[in-house]
């Protein structure tokens, strides 16, 4: 069964000549304090920078997941609270999480179909940080790189943590606009679960010296101690960064992924425009992702679509929290083959 699904999404197809060499190099056994893990880990740094345009100063750390990352930075960098802009169901619960561990956190929901107007919007001294779903997964929606420099130019004070878990390595980010960035591998990166990426830049690196947090699992500063020698504070998914390195090594320059994402976004939309019964679940294309496309429509047309794409052996992302009666997502990710978007195309076209 191909799955078009957002998260887990579809794996590349040469993941199983990854992984035999994997166990063929011992690398399934390579303890994270050798020589070995340290080599992986400065040539994926390096690797990731190179292929995303990432900032040569910026650090990489792993974590376990995106969502790890949220009590990370609340605990390790936040002074005071951070201020959330969201407008999906992933932007709320970081939102929550950060709450949780400093009440003063506070927030800005939006619609999905409403692009932020970084100009009318106030956040006061009592935040120094601001935090972006740059990419919601849940509904389908987006933060342009223009509205994230619009706020780094607006709050040049504030420290600006970005949510990029179902774009980072499927679009272009402008990564020196904002200070945190994270994301996980099963998305655009095309591998299985169980890996996170943490990017900061030199400024929240000082940042999390200055607050001086330490004392629990995941501090900040004992994440970057061993970083600083590229390796991690715990036992490592050293599989999952071996996995990463093959995937980055294969991969385009970004600025060409996302030449190939937007084509595919554009004849996504093209044919939801000319469709009777497909309906765009973000009708304002301004907040539209690129990378995840929601459908919306009756619950029972939702259902049924659903199931005849099954028959034809492929599985169609169901929808998230609230909208998942009544909506599916499609994965718009760099693993998914030109011959399984023409299929997927086909199969949309007859509705």
């Amino acid at each position: 069964m191909l799955t078009f699904a957002p998260g887990p999404s579809k794996v590349f197809d040469k993941l199983p000549e990854y992984f035999q060499d994997a166990y063929n190099q011992g690398i399934l056994s390579a303890n994270h304090r050798s020589a070995v893990f340290m080599d992986l880990y400065r040539d994926t740094e390096n690797l990731l920078k190179k292929r995303l345009e990432i900032p040569a100063d910026y650090r990489l750390l792993f974590t376990s997941s995106a969502t790890e990352n949220w009590e990370i930075i609340s605990q390790s960098l936040v002074e005071q609270a951070s201020f959330h802009v969201f407008s999906g169901s992933f932007g709320k619960k970081w939102f929550d999480f950060a709450q949780n561990i400093i009440p003063e956190t506070d927030s800005l929901k939006l619609d999905k179909n409403t692009v932020l107007e970084v100009a009318d919007l106030e956040v006061s001294d009592a935040f120094d940080f601001i935090a972006i779903t740059q990419n919601e997964t849940s509904n389908a929606t987006q933060v342009s790189n223009e509205i994230i420099a619009g706020l780094v130019r607006k709050f040049p004070d504030k420290m600006l943590a970005v949510d990029t878990t179902s774009s980072m390595g499927g679009i272009f980010l402008d990564f020196k606009l904002a200070d945190v960035w994270y994301a996980s591998v099963q998305k655009c990166f095309g591998l299985p679960a169980g890996l996170g990426l943490l990017v900061l830049s030199p400024k929240a690196i000082a940042k999390a010296k200055n607050k001086g947090e330490y004392g629990r699992y995941n501090s900040l500063n004992f994440m970057l101690e061993n970083a600083a020698n590229y390796q991690t504070h715990y036992t490592p998914n050293v599989l999952g960064i071996y996995l990463l390195n093959r995937v980055l090594q294969d991969m385009r320059p970004i600025k060409e992924v996302q030449e190939k994402t937007e084509k595919r976004m554009q004849a996504l939309e093209k044919l939801v425009n000319q469709s009777a019964k497909l309906a765009f679940l973000v009708t304002n294309p301004a907040a539209r992702s690129r990378t995840v496309l929601g459908v919306g429509g009756e619950e029972a047309f939702i259902k049924s679509i659903k199931q005849a794409a099954e028959s034809k052996g492929m599985q169609m992302g169901s929808g998230y929290g609230p909208l998942k009666p009544t909506s599916f997502r499609i994965a718009n990710f760099p693993a998914i083959t030109d011959e399984e978007f023409d299929n997927l195309i086909r199969f949309l076209e007859s509705y």
